[in-house]
């Protein structure tokens, strides 16, 4: 039945093919192929746009002759008006002999001859003519369609299997991209979990082929072709391939910190291999020189093609040295050691395997050597390691003042992605950090180590009686400290063992306290979205601006916007909110220029934000490099760099933004950062908590001074001793000639500085003292002039001793952040805050009320113009408490006694009074209880004189129950109505 119908179709096809409307068989294919049956054959399409029709016998048919009329007979007649005169496409053209129309063929052909002669100016001439002529006859001569029904049949099959084909090819190549296209959006730990299982597979495959032997075909074939390219190596693939598997197992982010790896394992590879090679006496492929067999024994191909030239031209003994020094250049590479640290490396690995002590010397002798010996000639301090990195010592005299100088340390890891998705720095191509320099070579290579840390001693702390055997030594305790699995491309920080003067050693906490954050990523499908939709903007708006980049951090992404020639920055930034419209956010800063760059600025939101570690920060390479006691991780800014500060050269900071922005958070990482980084020796804390449930989980560490303080009025009180504790290291500083208690320290330690002759003091050195102020407001509520006036002389004169402020308010008005505070703090810290005022009072400028709240910020460090913004570090309450509970198991809390004393009592003679008491009692009720301070009200309700309501004033003034005077303004009242009884006991004596 199928054949039947193919050829039925087959013969309808034919018939329709010869057919023409004048009744005589001719081919069709010359201008068209027409499938349809005789009665719908359409007719011929002319050709450039013109009609025209054939001549009959012989005639010169041009192509788009003049009138365009059909012949109506298959012989004799020219056409009518086809060869007539002026037609375009008629061999004659304008120029032809027959001006009339022809009557017949052989005229046609004469008149197409003739045009052939004088067509010069004619628009179609003689090669046309001719062209048409040929293109004419190799159409008649074309092979008509076969009718044969089997090659039709053929046709058909041929046709449909190719469809089948290409249905199929469409089909997998469908599955694959989109498999390729979610595997591209796949989490990157995934992605690098499957290179590591892959490797792992591979591994086996290889161990099965080489070191079994298997006993088929895919077996002998890997065992082949592995020995041929590297002879016995092949027996090392399966372990190098373990080993490579397992590197992304342990340490995924570290493989794209690395150097680039394939130079320094091709380097080694070829070295070695060469190295066996000769050591196999050179064999090569040739009869004489044992061939396949020989080589594939031997280094294998790449062996002789890296031995065989040098040996051949430079001899055996001098090829052997210079592979040698190209396989431990590829070591060097591979493990990110330079050659002056090789005696260190071979010492950390000596360690790692039991043999001795490892203690790292100056290994680029750039400390002093006096900074490692104390007087009595024992190690301090400074001799603490951090992984192999030595804490350098206490500065000398003038050394901690530097120009430009800044509390932001340098960047740690920075990367930044343009729209195109290639990374600026950072990735494959980042340079690897300095502070790797010192990790063992096992951990290098994915392992980990476990060194021991020698016992160190140091100072003891201030207050502390040193306590040492008889013979003068202070006790070493050991600590063997294990490595924490680290998740950054970073060194972590190790467990640091302090054996000081104290009966007691200290230990600072391990940094595998605080965990890792989410994995940084540099693009994501949302980055592409937000590109497009920008660029959507600028289109709409007919703005010459393009999206050339963008740097994505923690919490926003900030897109590179350039302008074209002549376009104003305006264009741009008045697009803010059409640009918000655009990308669904109404969070969505501009900046009319990106500091260091040719770009303005838009900062959006990220769809899907990234967790900020307090233990990525502290493990970073910039806080890792700089052992100061004093530096505090803040976070990472817009372009994930690592931010890092150091308080004492803030150095005093005002944290401030709305309820719930991550103020409290930020306040928790501030001092989880000295409790990592600091002893109670080197800091020293007083945390002041009037809301009573902020900071009580620090109760017991040993680097408080006094007990965390609740009541405003201790506060307020503890506040004026740390303005006593500054005039007294003055007064130290002044009588020694040192300008910074730094200095002092120094001379201190070193022996320079001793009591003078009869005197019974002893000089200790001066730890640095952080006061934490958790909620200002509520301290300028109950004594704001007591408050205003200690804040304004620490933050004037304290720096030089050592003494630095941390001020947090979740209210940023101007009662409470008042002008001589802000004068006086030098550095901010701004959470997202509810308005544009709030944001001129912590920044003096706006921006706060724009940020996403959750620990974004905006930090304008001393000496800053521009803030710079940052997603604030996040530390858990359960790290916290892990931390505290460490730090309670190393030392108990010494409090100064001077300081948890309570102050006295201001007393007032009682002749200051006279018989004006009970007067001075009423006018203290009315003003407390009425919270107005005003002479008129005591003269209308006491019914007296000004002069006596003027001096009752300032009876109350003297006692601190009412403000100043302020001109004609009512004066504050100090005293709340709560305090009412306690202040009439006082003025009854």
């Amino acid at each position: 039945m199928v054949l039947v119908t193919f050829v039925i179709m087959a013969t309808s096809r034919s018939r329709g093919a010869a057919g023409s409307r004048s009744g005589r068989a001719r081919p069709i294919g010359d201008d068209y192929y027409n499938d349809e049956s005789p009665d719908v054959i359409l007719p011929n399409l002319p050709r450039n746009g013109a009609g025209g029709g054939r001549s009959g016998s012989g005639g010169a048919t041009g192509r788009g002759s003049g009138s365009g009329a059909r012949p109506t007979s298959g012989t004799g007649s020219g056409g009518g008006r086809s060869a007539g005169g002026g037609g375009r496409g008629s061999a004659g053209a304008r120029g032809g002999a027959g001006g009339s129309a022809g009557k017949s063929g052989s005229r046609a052909a004469g008149t197409g001859k003739a045009g052939t002669g004088k067509g010069g100016t004619g628009k179609s001439g003689s090669r046309k003519s001719a062209a048409g002529q040929r293109g004419t006859a190799a159409r008649r001569n074309a092979t008509p369609p076969t009718k044969d029904p089997v090659v039709i049949l053929a046709r058909w099959i041929v046709r449909a299997v190719s469809r089948v084909w290409l249905f199929i090819a469409w089909a997998v190549g469908s599955v694959v991209r989109r498999f390729g296209r979610n595997a591209r959006e796949l989490d990157t730990d995934h992605q690098r979990d499957g290179i590591g299982l892959f490797c792992l597979g591979l591994a086996i495959v290889f161990a099965a082929s080489i070191w079994a032997r298997m006993n088929n075909l895919a077996g002998q074939g890997i065992y082949t072709a592995t020995s041929a390219v590297v002879g016995e190596g092949a027996f090392v693939i399966p372990v190098m391939l373990a080993m490579l598997g397992w590197r992304f197992f342990r340490h995924p982010d570290r493989n794209s910190a690395l150097p680039p790896a394939e130079i320094g394992w091709t380097a080694m590879l070829v070295g070695g291999l060469g190295l066996f090679h000769i050591a196999k006496g050179v064999p090569t492929l040739e009869h004489a020189g044992g061939g396949w067999p020989a080589v594939r024994t031997a280094g294998g191909f790449v062996g002789m093609v890296a031995s065989w030239p040098l040996a051949k031209g430079l001899t055996p003994w001098v090829a052997t040295p210079l592979l040698g020094l190209l396989a431990c250049y590829g070591l060097l590479v591979i493990t990110g050691t330079k050659v002056r640290h090789v005696p260190a490396r071979l010492a950390e690995l000596k360690v790692a395997f039991g043999y001795g002590s490892y203690d790292p010397g100056d290994e680029d002798g750039e400390y002093d050597s006096g900074d490692y010996e104390d007087l009595d000639g024992g190690p301090r301090r400074s001799e603490i390691r951090r992984g192999a990195i030595k804490i350098k010592g206490t500065v000398e005299a003038g050394d901690h003042v530097k120009p430009y100088d800044t509390p932001v340390l340098g960047p740690g890891g920075r990367r930044a992605t343009g729209a195109g998705g290639t990374t600026r720095a950072g990735g494959s191509s980042a340079r690897l950090p300095e502070a790797r320099i010192g990790e063992g070579l096992l951990e290098d290579l994915g392992f980990t180590t476990e060194p021991d840390v020698a016992p160190q001693t140091g100072g003891g702390p201030l207050g502390a009686d040193p306590q040492a055997d008889d013979g003068g030594h202070v006790a070493e305790v050991p600590a063997a400290v294990l490595r924490p699995a680290d998740p950054t491309p970073v060194l972590p920080g190790e467990q640091l063992t302090l054996t000081g003067a104290a009966a007691e050693s200290y230990t600072l906490p391990p940094t595998a306290m605080l965990r890792p954050g989410s994995t940084p990523k540099a693009r994501t499908k949302a980055n592409d979205i937000v590109v497009a939709a920008l660029q959507d903007v600028f289109v709409q708006f007919k703005v010459d601006a393009d999206v050339s980049g963008f740097s994505r951090g923690p919490t926003v992404t900030r897109y590179e916007i350039e302008i074209g020639p002549s376009v104003k920055v305006e264009r741009v930034t008045a697009l803010s909110k059409n640009i918000s419209y655009a990308v669904k956010s109404q969070d969505v800063r501009i900046l009319p220029v990106i500091p260091g760059k040719s770009a303005i600025g838009v900062e959006i939101p990220n769809a899907d934000k990234e967790i900020v570690s307090l233990g990525d920060i502290l493990r970073s390479p910039t806080a890792v490099a700089d052992h100061h006691p004093m530096v505090v991780g803040l976070g990472k800014d817009v372009e994930g760099t690592t931010v890092v500060a150091n308080l004492a050269k803030m150095p005093h900071v005002l944290v401030a933004g709305a309820t719930g922005s991550g103020k409290s958070v930020c306040l928790n990482g501030l001092i989880t950062s000295l409790l990592m980084r600091s002893t109670p020796e080197e800091v020293r804390m007083i945390l002041i908590d009037p809301k009573r449930v902020e900071l009580s989980i620090y109760e017991g560490i040993p680097h408080l001074i006094m007990p965390i303080i609740t009541n405003p009025k201790k506060a307020a009180e503890a506040l004026e001793w740390v303005v006593g504790e500054m005039e007294r290291r003055y007064d130290d500083l002044a009588a020694s000639g040192f300008r910074h208690v730094d200095d002092f320290n120094k001379a201190v330690r070193t022996g320079k500085l001793t009591a003078p002759a009869g005197s019974e003091r002893v000089y200790e050195p001066y730890p640095y003292l952080v006061a934490v102020v958790d909620e200002l407001a509520d301290l300028m509520m109950v004594a704001p002039r007591d408050v205003e006036d200690s804040i304004v002389r620490i933050t004037q004169l304290a720096r030089a001793a050592g003494i630095h402020l941390v001020i947090a308010t979740q209210r940023p008005s101007v009662d409470v952040v008042t002008g001589l505070i802000k004068a006086n703090v030098p550095s901010r810290l701004a959470f997202a805050t509810s308005s544009l005022t709030d944001s001129r009072v912590i920044l003096d400028q706006p921006g706060a009320e724009k940020l996403v709240g959750q620990g974004d910020a905006l930090f304008l460090p001393m000496g800053a113009s521009k803030p710079m913004r940052l997603q604030n570090a996040f530390v858990s309450e359960k790290e916290i408490r892990e931390i505290v509970e460490h730090c309670k198991q190393q030392a108990q809390p010494q409090y100064r006694q001077d300081a948890i004393q309570a102050a006295p009592e201001k007393t007032m003679a009682d002749s200051d009074i006279g018989d004006d008491l009970e007067l001075l009692i009423a006018a203290a009720e009315l003003i407390i209880n009425s919270q107005f301070g005003s002479t008129s009200m005591l003269q209308r309700k006491l019914r007296v004189g000004f002069a006596k309501a003027g001096r009752l004033m300032d009876l109350l003034e003297s006692r601190g129950i009412v403000g100043p005077s302020e001109g004609s303004k009512a004066r504050d009242v100090l005293k709340r109505p709560d305090d009412l009884d306690d202040v009439l006991t006082s003025l009854r004596g």
